[in-house]
């Protein structure tokens, strides 16, 4: 038996000697055995193992360990390596023994001091010229086994050769971009050589694209997809301490050149034609620049014309251009392996180089009196020739009609004062600029003036006050000045002061930023009190300061939100499937309130568009869907109070699936269905259900009712014995739900009942173990073939009865009684 089990198994039953191998147990399972002697009386006691007993094959030391070599002498070191044995023994390799001989001696001495498993071992510390040679044992749990054979005598002195190098590549070698490469060769020397590869002098390292491969006889160094950096020249060295040798190849790793340097320069430029010129490529890929490609293009078409693509040069003379037009120039560099990325210019318009002058900028009028005024401008370009004279004239603003103020030249100065002027009438100036090409075009008219003597600096606005504030603003107003300086109001200047401090800041930095007689000062610390004060300015400058009276604490003026609805914030919102939800409203309330938008207690959907203005907010969702539809909320809340309001929003749209399909009353040419209604009736009442079905040998569906109003449907027409599928689906004004669908076929088969008993059971044969058995027909199938027939036995006074076998045919034969 085993250890864990309480049974006995018995093994023999005829064992006639003092001894039995016992088969068929399990390897590192325990056991008890027990033995009983049996005469003609009967069986003994038993005698049982004191002790379990746990079945392994037998241990044994290790076999001899194979293959003992040497791999490697010098003067005073050994190197050996070998395999392990070819049996060890049933237990595993703990340590192997090296032992060592020298010749002239009789006895071998232990090498190895520590534990050792590796079977490569070098020894170290001997004497150079003498003879050694050696063995190695493996040991196991059992102990030391057979040493190996033993080496032949090994005498301890250098080998010495000198490195030698057989180069597979050649001095030169031209690779494309992109492409890998590869530098190998062959090499010995004793002692083994070490190999160092070199570029332009420096080390190589490795990295994701580059490979460094050293074995014992054969060296690589390989390079994946080039760039143009890896360019170089390449160095081998295999160095012993005999000498070195060293192997070169110069790698140009070549491409299509870049770009031409810009930018392009114009170095002449007429109506017909211009001369162009660049710098060469940066780079010219590894190889010399053969010729350049050079295109023009108006600069309002898309085409570009070819101008030359054999110049080696680099300028060329782009000509047959139009007059007026602007052109832009394309360049390309190309060498033996492709055409550069091009330089483009900038765009130029094909003129001759000399022109009259610009014109001015827009003039600037100063000391203005009722009958004069001065008239300043900057000097333009003077296309190429020296301005000879300027000419400046004059206009009534409503008038169309340029009229020269003097007929005298004005130069070289660039101001004139102009005489002669219509008090109270408004007037514009104009500049132009004259060479000996001809005359240029006039500068923008100047800003209408008034011909009138200087006015005053305004009287100070009337009445400040603050009329609004918030937590960091202010809003002031005024009436205008009594007194204007017979000039207009420009605007206003806004200052204010922080109690206790002696600066005084500009709320506004120009007069023109506030034009009216309110202004609303911002950036205001919450708690502190400020001193306010308004400027008027006109044309002469600054008005005297009039002051708000009081000083103003800038804190919020508490008014409690209030939300209007829009139309689409009614109770009830409806919106179909697909289309855009909108939901709106103005907010009011100081300070301006939170928004916040809930659907049923929870945020929004993240596709929700959510607006919110100063005046209101918004919620807008695109393409909606059924999910979208619930109770949106919206809540504004400042210190002063919060007010919600609610919408119900249902969307439109196709039933969901039926639900709990079910199949009963199957017969041969029918069968019933039932189902529940959709969890989503998406927002419509069912109009419908349609019921289809689908014989499971065919990819159709076959419509069986499409106008049920009921949950059931008696499915009729069926085939006998064949299966099939059937499915349903909710529709309602929206469209059709998805189907829902039988996961089982049902076969179309009248229902089935047990046979009935056979008759006439009796026995044609008996013998002293064995009965046969024969029976007829029971009278009725129950619905089906029969397929067989159980046979049971029961001994005679037995309560139970046993099975013994069921078969096909009308008799049987009961064996084993």
């Amino acid at each position: 038996r085993e250890s864990d089990h309480r049974a006995w198994t018995p093994v023999s039953y005829t064992v006639t000697r003092q001894n039995a191998t016992v088969q068929g147990l399990i390897e590192g399972k325990a056991y008890f055995f027990r033995i009983a002697a049996e005469n003609i009386i009967g069986m003994g006691p038993f005698t049982e193992t004191t002790k379990e007993i746990v079945i392994r094959d037998p241990i044994t030391v290790p076999d001899r360990p194979e293959d003992l070599e040497v791999k490697a002498v010098t003067k005073n070191s050994v190197t050996l390596t070998w395999n392990p044995p070819k049996y060890n023994g049933g237990s595993d390799i703990t340590m192997y023994v090296l032992e060592s001989r020298l010749i002239g001696k009789e006895k071998f001495h232990k090498v190895t001091k520590e534990k050792m498993l590796d079977r490569k071992y070098t020894v170290e510390g001997l004497k150079e010229g003498d003879t050694y040679e050696y063995r190695v044992s493996a040991c196991n749990i059992v102990g030391q086994g057979k040493p190996s054979f033993c080496t032949k005598p090994i005498t301890c002195k250098d080998e010495i050769a000198p490195p030698s190098l057989d180069l597979d590549f050649r001095d030169k070698l031209i690779v494309r971009v992109g492409e890998a490469f590869s530098l190998t060769g062959r090499y010995s020397g004793k002692p083994a050589p070490k190999v160092t590869w070199l570029k332009d002098d420096i080390v190589v390292k490795e990295d994701d694209r580059t490979k460094i491969k050293t074995t014992p006889t054969t060296l690589c160094l390989g390079i994946l997809k080039s760039v143009r950096e890896d360019s170089g020249k390449y160095c081998v060295t295999v160095e012993n301490s005999t000498g070195s040798r060293k192997g070169f190849c110069q790698v140009n790793v070549v491409d299509r050149p870049s770009p031409p340097v810009g930018p392009v320069i114009f170095d002449e430029v007429h109506k017909d034609h211009m001369v162009v010129s660049w710098k060469p490529p940066l780079d010219d890929g590894g190889s010399e620049i053969t010729n350049y490609i050079i295109e023009k293009k108006d600069a309002h078409r898309d085409l570009w014309m070819p101008v030359t693509s054999a110049t080696v040069k680099t300028t060329c003379k782009i000509p047959k251009l139009l007059e007026g037009r602007e052109y832009q120039i394309r360049i390309y560099a190309e060498n033996l392996y492709g055409i550069s990325d091009p330089l483009i210019s900038d765009e130029m318009k094909a003129k001759d180089r000399f022109r009259v002058p610009d014109a001015p900028e827009q003039p600037i009028i100063k000391d203005v009196t009722k009958d004069s005024a001065v008239v300043v401008w900057n000097k333009p370009y003077d296309g190429g020739k020296p301005i000879t004279n300027y000419i400046v004239e004059k206009k009534e603003t409503m008038a169309t009609r340029w009229v020269r103020v003097t007929k005298d030249p004005i130069f070289p100065s660039t101001q004139f004062k102009v005489p002669d002027l219509l008090e109270g009438c408004q007037y514009e100036f104009r500049v132009s600029a004259e060479n000996e090409i001809g005359v240029g075009d006039p500068s923008p008219p100047s800003k209408p003036i008034f011909a009138r003597d200087p006015i005053a600096k305004p009287s100070p606005p009337v009445n400040p006050e603050a009329v609004d504030k918030t937590k960091n603003s202010v809003d002031l107003s005024w009436q205008p000045p009594r007194h204007d300086g017979n000039g207009k109001i420009i605007g206003y200047l806004v200052e204010y002061q922080k109690v206790g401090d002696e600066e005084w800041k500009k709320a506004n930095l120009t007069a023109d930023s506030c034009p009216e007689t309110k202004y609303k000062v911002t950036g205001l610390t919450e708690g502190l009190t400020y001193k306010f004060r308004v400027k008027a300015v006109n044309a002469a400058g600054e008005s005297e300061p009039a002051y708000v009276p009081d000083p103003v604490e800038v804190k919020d003026r508490l008014e409690p939100p209030e939300l209007i609805l829009d139309a689409n914030m009614a109770r009830e919102q409806h919106v179909k499937a697909g289309d855009t939800l909108r939901l709106s409203a103005v907010i009011k309330g100081v300070p301006f309130p939170k928004v916040s938008w809930k659907k049923e207690d929870h945020e929004v959907s993240p596709k929700a568009d959510i607006e919110v203005t100063g005046v209101g907010s918004k919620l807008e969702i695109r393409n909606t869907v059924h999910e979208d539809g619930g109770i949106y909320s919206l809540t504004v809340e400042n210190p002063a109070g919060s007010k919600t309001v609610s919408v119900k929003v249902i969307v439109l749209d196709k039933p969901g699936p039926p639900r709990n399909l079910q199949i009963s009353e199957v017969r041969s040419d029918s069968c019933y269905l039932t189902w529940m209604e959709p969890e989503d009736d998406g927002g419509s009442v069912i109009t419908n259900y349609v019921v289809e079905r689908k014989d499971v040998a065919s990819a159709q569906w076959v419509a069986v009712s499409s106008s049920s109003k009921k949950r059931s449907h008696m499915a009729k027409y069926l085939m006998e014995g064949t299966q099939y599928l059937f499915r349903v689906a909710a529709e309602n004004q929206f469209g059709r739900g998805p189907y829902v669908e039988t996961l089982k076929p049902i076969k179309a088969i009248d229902p089935l009942h047990p046979p009935g008993p056979p008759k006439n059971l009796h026995h044609v044969d008996v013998d002293k173990t064995e009965v046969s058995l024969v029976w007829n027909r029971p009278d009725r199938d129950g619905g089906a073939e029969i397929t067989g027939y159980l046979v049971e036995y029961q001994e005679d006074g037995a309560d139970e009865w046993t099975k013994f076998q069921t078969v096909p045919m009308l008799d049987c034969v009961v064996t084993g009684l």
